[in-house]
């Protein structure tokens, strides 16, 4: 019989020890390696190809969601059975939004890992007992049609055009906007909004048109300057879930105008703005959203600033520049 290759990815030894004990029961499977955060499981990934990885997702370094999507693309092949303690049905979907085919509590693998790697062996979905189904099948579709769009403007005309048809755009369709952007343009697109003859202050009382700080939303979620994504998925997660409540459509979806990312490229920290771009195109596998993200071109200096101004791009649906 093949030998089964495992990688176990865990940062508690005990637990790590517990589920090697559990695997000793087929002989043919064999742990390879442990390792203790998401960034050293992608190079282990990479570096020995094994058949399953079991992988939780709070992590050091790396959560596991997002070392799942480095490893699908460093080593395809290897199968992935998410095992953690966090029982929300939008963290499943979005764990499993990365091409995992398994999901199982740390509580229930006592009873459950050894059937959910069976399962997964075989090419089949396995989720723990505790995870309704019903839910999942009510969750966006991961390949769901979305806006990620990116605006590098020459000066404030521009960004106030395009921000305010927008946002008009999504109040028109009955959908939700928000706004998160420094003082001045918040201001600024007010303004530009009620002359246009929208009535704002109605959209900003029935919670359609939110208007948020950029530096106070990225204070929420930024850790050691850098996205962290189970806070970026509590706070942008819940602004799209929550906000898409207050539209006049039956699937009401919320329109996002946002300056996080360019906050960040303009303060020197550029890993952090791509990051939070590809934190953007995560959740959109999770929810529906359309987004538009407004770059000053002021901050695009030289040949380091061109490929980032390339590499921002490529996480973008559609590029406009003016």
């Amino acid at each position: 019989m093949a030998t089964i290759r495992i990688l176990v990815v865990d940062d508690h030894r005990e637990w790590r020890n517990l589920v090697r004990m559990l695997l000793q029961m087929r002989p043919e499977w064999q742990v390879i390696s442990e390792v203790s955060d998401g960034l050293e499981a992608v190079l282990m990934a990479e570096e020995l190809k094994p058949d399953l990885i079991l992988l939780d997702i709070g992590l050091p370094k790396l959560n596991g969601i997002e070392a799942a999507q480095r490893i699908r693309q460093l080593s395809p092949n290897s199968k992935i059975v998410f095992v953690s303690m966090d029982d929300s049905i939008d963290i499943v979907q979005a764990a499993l939004a990365t091409g995992a085919l398994g999901y199982i509590y740390k509580a229930d693998a006592g009873s459950e890992l050894l059937p959910a790697v069976e399962t997964v062996l075989r090419g089949e979905r396995f989720l723990s007992s505790g995870i309704e189904d019903n839910k999942l099948a009510d969750a966006p579709e991961a390949n769901a049609p979305r806006r990620h769009e990116v605006q590098f403007y020459s000066d404030d005309a521009v960004f106030l055009d395009n921000a305010s048809r927008f946002i008009t755009a999504a109040l028109g369709a009955g959908d939700v906007a928000a706004v998160v952007a420094t003082e001045s343009h918040r201001d600024s697109l007010f303004q530009r909004l009620k002359a246009e003859g929208l009535d704002v202050d109605a959209a900003i009382k029935h919670g359609r048109y939110i208007s948020l700080d950029v530096a106070e939303t990225l204070s929420t979620f930024m850790v050691n300057d850098m996205p962290d994504w189970e806070r970026f998925f509590k706070v942008v997660g819940g602004l799209v879930s929550e906000g898409a409540k207050a539209g006049k459509r039956e699937h009401s979806r919320v329109a996002i105008c946002g300056e996080c990312g360019p906050r960040l490229w303009a303060g020197g920290k550029v890993d952090a703005a791509i990051r939070l771009e590809q934190f953007l195109n995560q959740l959109a596998t999770v929810y529906e959203f359309d987004i538009l993200c407004v770059y000053a071109l002021s901050s695009c200096h030289g040949e380091e600033d061109e490929y980032i101004f390339q590499t921002i791009c490529a996480e973008h649906s559609a590029v406009f520049r003016a």
